[in-house]
Protein backbone atom coordinates (compact mmCIF):
# COMPACT_ATOMS: atom_id res chain seq x y z
CA UNK A 1 0.00 0.00 0.00
CA UNK A 2 3.15 2.52 0.68
CA UNK A 3 7.06 2.19 -0.35
CA UNK A 4 9.30 4.63 0.07
CA UNK A 5 12.38 4.63 -1.82
CA UNK A 6 15.73 6.31 -0.70
CA UNK A 7 13.84 9.41 0.39
CA UNK A 8 16.12 12.56 1.93
CA UNK A 9 14.95 16.11 3.15
CA UNK A 10 16.84 18.65 4.68
CA UNK A 11 16.13 21.65 6.36
CA UNK A 12 18.36 24.97 5.79
CA UNK A 13 21.08 22.48 5.51
CA UNK A 14 20.61 20.23 8.03
CA UNK A 15 19.43 16.46 7.05
CA UNK A 16 16.05 15.32 9.04
CA UNK A 17 15.80 12.11 6.35
CA UNK A 18 18.67 10.39 4.90
CA UNK A 19 18.21 7.53 2.51
CA UNK A 20 14.67 6.31 4.53
CA UNK A 21 13.34 3.40 2.49
CA UNK A 22 10.33 0.80 4.01
CA UNK A 23 7.31 -0.77 2.71
CA UNK A 24 3.79 -1.17 4.11
CA UNK A 25 1.70 -3.63 3.04
CA UNK A 26 -2.29 -2.99 2.31
CA UNK A 27 -4.20 -3.85 5.55
CA UNK A 28 -1.03 -3.85 8.13
CA UNK A 29 -0.55 -1.55 10.96
CA UNK A 30 2.67 -0.42 11.36
CA UNK A 31 3.99 1.77 14.40
CA UNK A 32 6.95 4.23 13.53
CA UNK A 33 9.26 5.47 16.60
CA UNK A 34 12.04 7.61 17.17
CA UNK A 35 13.55 10.21 19.38
CA UNK A 36 11.36 13.73 19.66
CA UNK A 37 12.40 15.67 16.83
CA UNK A 38 14.46 13.01 14.56
CA UNK A 39 11.82 13.42 11.70
CA UNK A 40 8.55 11.45 12.53
CA UNK A 41 6.04 13.73 11.95
CA UNK A 42 8.22 15.05 8.59
CA UNK A 43 8.13 11.39 7.26
CA UNK A 44 4.54 11.50 7.64
CA UNK A 45 3.87 14.33 6.03
CA UNK A 46 5.81 13.03 3.24
CA UNK A 47 3.27 9.98 2.42
CA UNK A 48 0.32 12.42 1.69
CA UNK A 49 2.31 14.62 -0.23
CA UNK A 50 2.29 17.98 2.68
CA UNK A 51 6.06 17.97 1.92
CA UNK A 52 8.43 17.39 -1.10
CA UNK A 53 11.54 15.36 -0.64
CA UNK A 54 14.57 16.71 -1.80
CA UNK A 55 15.01 13.42 -3.41
CA UNK A 56 13.28 9.65 -3.49
CA UNK A 57 9.87 8.26 -3.71
CA UNK A 58 7.21 8.16 -2.01
CA UNK A 59 4.47 5.19 -3.83
CA UNK A 60 1.08 4.70 -2.48
CA UNK A 61 -0.70 2.16 -3.87
CA UNK A 62 1.74 1.89 -6.83
CA UNK A 63 1.42 5.21 -7.57
CA UNK A 64 4.94 7.89 -7.70
CA UNK A 65 2.94 11.03 -5.80
CA UNK A 66 6.63 12.91 -5.66
CA UNK A 67 6.03 14.46 -9.15
CA UNK A 68 2.37 15.12 -8.84
CA UNK A 69 0.61 18.45 -8.42
CA UNK A 70 -1.77 19.40 -6.07
CA UNK A 71 -5.01 18.11 -8.24
CA UNK A 72 -3.28 14.80 -8.72
CA UNK A 73 -2.70 15.05 -4.84
CA UNK A 74 -6.03 15.37 -3.68
CA UNK A 75 -7.01 12.32 -5.46
CA UNK A 76 -4.73 10.73 -3.66
CA UNK A 77 -5.27 11.97 -0.03
CA UNK A 78 -8.48 10.68 -0.65
CA UNK A 79 -7.13 7.15 0.60
CA UNK A 80 -5.58 8.62 3.70
CA UNK A 81 -7.81 9.73 7.16
CA UNK A 82 -5.10 11.54 9.28
CA UNK A 83 -5.18 11.94 13.04
CA UNK A 84 -2.90 15.08 13.89
CA UNK A 85 -1.33 15.09 17.30
CA UNK A 86 -3.62 17.42 18.75
CA UNK A 87 -6.66 16.60 17.22
CA UNK A 88 -6.49 20.24 15.36
CA UNK A 89 -10.23 20.42 15.52
CA UNK A 90 -12.40 23.88 14.44
CA UNK A 91 -13.00 25.48 17.64
CA UNK A 92 -15.77 27.23 15.99
CA UNK A 93 -17.53 23.75 15.05
CA UNK A 94 -19.29 21.66 16.80
CA UNK A 95 -17.92 17.76 17.25
CA UNK A 96 -20.44 17.17 14.37
CA UNK A 97 -19.71 19.33 11.93
CA UNK A 98 -16.11 18.55 12.91
CA UNK A 99 -16.61 15.46 12.15
CA UNK A 100 -18.82 15.66 8.92
CA UNK A 101 -16.00 18.48 7.31
CA UNK A 102 -14.67 16.08 5.13
CA UNK A 103 -17.83 14.87 4.12
CA UNK A 104 -19.22 18.31 3.13
CA UNK A 105 -16.05 18.84 0.70
CA UNK A 106 -16.18 15.57 -1.30
CA UNK A 107 -19.26 13.98 -0.84
CA UNK A 108 -22.42 15.21 -2.10
CA UNK A 109 -24.91 13.79 0.34
CA UNK A 110 -28.43 15.27 2.05
CA UNK A 111 -28.08 16.49 5.26
CA UNK A 112 -29.79 13.92 6.97
CA UNK A 113 -27.29 11.48 5.39
CA UNK A 114 -23.88 13.13 7.07
CA UNK A 115 -25.81 13.29 10.18
CA UNK A 116 -26.43 9.46 10.60
CA UNK A 117 -22.88 9.04 9.34
CA UNK A 118 -21.67 11.21 11.85
CA UNK A 119 -23.75 9.68 14.30
CA UNK A 120 -22.55 6.23 13.01
CA UNK A 121 -18.76 7.34 13.26
CA UNK A 122 -19.37 8.71 16.80
CA UNK A 123 -20.62 5.40 17.83
CA UNK A 124 -17.31 3.71 16.52
CA UNK A 125 -15.49 6.13 18.63
CA UNK A 126 -17.37 5.88 21.80
CA UNK A 127 -18.75 9.31 21.59
CA UNK A 128 -22.24 8.83 21.23
CA UNK A 129 -24.71 11.76 21.58
CA UNK A 130 -21.80 14.58 21.55
CA UNK A 131 -23.22 16.31 18.55
CA UNK A 132 -24.19 19.62 19.69
CA UNK A 133 -20.84 19.83 22.32
CA UNK A 134 -18.05 22.28 21.90
CA UNK A 135 -14.39 21.03 21.57
CA UNK A 136 -13.79 23.23 24.18
CA UNK A 137 -16.44 21.14 26.35
CA UNK A 138 -14.15 18.00 26.40
CA UNK A 139 -11.24 16.14 27.30
CA UNK A 140 -7.90 15.84 25.50
CA UNK A 141 -8.44 12.05 25.53
CA UNK A 142 -12.72 13.47 23.77
CA UNK A 143 -10.45 14.94 21.81
CA UNK A 144 -8.50 12.55 19.87
CA UNK A 145 -11.60 10.77 19.60
CA UNK A 146 -13.49 13.30 17.89
CA UNK A 147 -10.06 13.61 15.02
CA UNK A 148 -10.22 9.64 14.87
CA UNK A 149 -14.21 9.88 13.81
CA UNK A 150 -13.07 12.53 11.13
CA UNK A 151 -10.46 10.84 9.71
CA UNK A 152 -12.27 7.76 9.26
CA UNK A 153 -15.88 8.92 8.75
CA UNK A 154 -15.08 8.64 4.67
CA UNK A 155 -14.27 5.34 4.93
CA UNK A 156 -10.57 5.62 3.56
CA UNK A 157 -7.72 3.02 3.24
CA UNK A 158 -5.27 4.53 5.11
CA UNK A 159 -5.15 5.79 8.06
CA UNK A 160 -2.08 8.09 9.64
CA UNK A 161 -1.77 8.76 13.29
CA UNK A 162 1.10 11.70 14.30
CA UNK A 163 1.91 11.01 18.46
CA UNK A 164 -1.99 9.69 19.21
CA UNK A 165 -1.02 9.37 23.34
CA UNK A 166 0.73 12.54 23.61
CA UNK A 167 0.04 14.65 26.55
CA UNK A 168 -2.75 12.35 27.65
CA UNK A 169 -2.56 10.37 31.38
CA UNK A 170 -2.06 6.56 31.14
CA UNK A 171 -5.51 5.39 31.16
CA UNK A 172 -6.91 7.58 28.75
CA UNK A 173 -3.39 6.62 26.23
CA UNK A 174 -4.08 2.29 26.78
CA UNK A 175 -8.35 3.51 26.05
CA UNK A 176 -6.57 5.36 22.56
CA UNK A 177 -4.79 2.82 22.05
CA UNK A 178 -7.85 0.05 22.32
CA UNK A 179 -9.45 2.58 20.14
CA UNK A 180 -6.92 2.33 17.08
CA UNK A 181 -6.29 -1.45 17.29
CA UNK A 182 -10.05 -1.74 17.16
CA UNK A 183 -10.90 0.91 13.95
CA UNK A 184 -7.67 -1.35 12.46
CA UNK A 185 -10.07 -4.42 12.50
CA UNK A 186 -13.39 -3.12 12.22
CA UNK A 187 -12.55 -0.76 9.09
CA UNK A 188 -9.42 -3.00 7.50
CA UNK A 189 -7.49 -0.52 7.00
CA UNK A 190 -3.53 0.56 6.87
CA UNK A 191 -2.96 1.73 9.87
CA UNK A 192 1.02 3.68 10.50
CA UNK A 193 1.16 5.31 14.15
CA UNK A 194 4.27 7.74 14.57
CA UNK A 195 4.57 7.88 18.43
CA UNK A 196 7.45 7.94 20.84
CA UNK A 197 5.57 5.85 23.55
CA UNK A 198 6.34 2.43 24.05
CA UNK A 199 3.41 0.76 25.02
CA UNK A 200 1.91 2.23 22.42
CA UNK A 201 3.96 0.87 19.60
CA UNK A 202 4.09 -2.61 21.31
CA UNK A 203 0.33 -2.65 21.15
CA UNK A 204 -1.00 -1.15 18.08
CA UNK A 205 2.17 -2.35 15.81
CA UNK A 206 2.16 -5.54 13.75
CA UNK A 207 5.69 -4.11 13.15
CA UNK A 208 7.48 -1.93 14.48
CA UNK A 209 10.30 0.33 12.79
CA UNK A 210 12.88 2.77 14.45
CA UNK A 211 13.69 5.80 12.57
CA UNK A 212 17.51 6.73 13.83
CA UNK A 213 19.94 9.25 12.46
CA UNK A 214 17.73 10.00 9.69
CA UNK A 215 16.73 6.68 8.21
CA UNK A 216 15.32 3.01 9.46
CA UNK A 217 17.93 1.64 11.84
CA UNK A 218 15.54 -1.27 12.76
CA UNK A 219 12.34 -3.17 12.29
CA UNK A 220 10.60 -6.21 13.26
CA UNK A 221 7.56 -7.54 14.93
CA UNK A 222 7.19 -5.97 18.55
CA UNK A 223 8.52 -9.92 20.10
CA UNK A 224 11.37 -9.14 18.07
CA UNK A 225 12.12 -5.55 18.17
CA UNK A 226 11.22 -5.09 22.29
CA UNK A 227 13.40 -8.53 22.95
CA UNK A 228 16.40 -7.15 20.72
CA UNK A 229 19.94 -6.89 21.90
CA UNK A 230 20.90 -4.32 19.40
CA UNK A 231 22.68 -1.03 21.85
CA UNK A 232 20.76 1.57 19.93
CA UNK A 233 17.30 -0.31 19.91
CA UNK A 234 17.35 -1.68 23.48
CA UNK A 235 18.24 2.13 24.89
CA UNK A 236 15.82 3.80 23.01
CA UNK A 237 13.23 1.07 24.43
CA UNK A 238 14.48 1.17 27.70
CA UNK A 239 14.40 4.97 27.83
CA UNK A 240 18.31 5.50 29.28
CA UNK A 241 20.11 8.46 28.11
CA UNK A 242 23.01 8.36 26.40
CA UNK A 243 25.26 10.20 28.33
CA UNK A 244 28.92 10.25 29.65
CA UNK A 245 30.69 10.90 33.11
CA UNK A 246 33.07 13.18 33.05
Amino acid sequence: MIEVRNLTKSFNGHPVLDGVSFRIENGESVAIIGRSGGGKSVLLKHLIGLIKPDSGEVLVAGENIVPMDERQLLRVRRKFGMVFQGAALFDSMTVAENVAFGLRRHEHLTEAEIARQVSATLEVVDLPGLEDKQPAELSGGMRKRVGLARAVIYEPQIVLYDEPTTGLDPIVSDSIDQLIMRAHRRLKVTTVVVTHDMRTARRVGQRVMLLHEHRIYATGTPEEFFNSTDPVVRQFVDGVADTKEN
